[in-house]
């Protein structure tokens, strides 16, 4: 899922949505700029009871992004 550009609080709703639509098991990739889903993912994790496993920095020619990865618990 591609949140790139988005201001807090904006990637985690889309992350709320789309979980909202996969099954249990699923594991989504969260694109994002934005410094604060740094605490902000793993935070919704901690709330809702989902698996946070972990985040990775990437540059690339399309400019600095980290991605987020998260297993849906049910």
């Amino acid at each position: 899922m591609d949140a790139r550009g988005l201001r807090c609080p904006l990637p985690v709703i889309r992350l709320a949505q789309r979980a909202g639509e996969c099954p249990a098991g699923a594991v989504l990739e969260v694109l994002a700029t934005d410094p604060a889903a740094r605490a902000d993912i793993p935070a919704w994790c901690r709330m809702k009871a989902q698996e946070f496993l972990g985040a990775q920095d990437h540059t690339g020619p399309d400019g600095e992004h980290t991605a987020y990865h998260v297993r849906l618990v049910g």
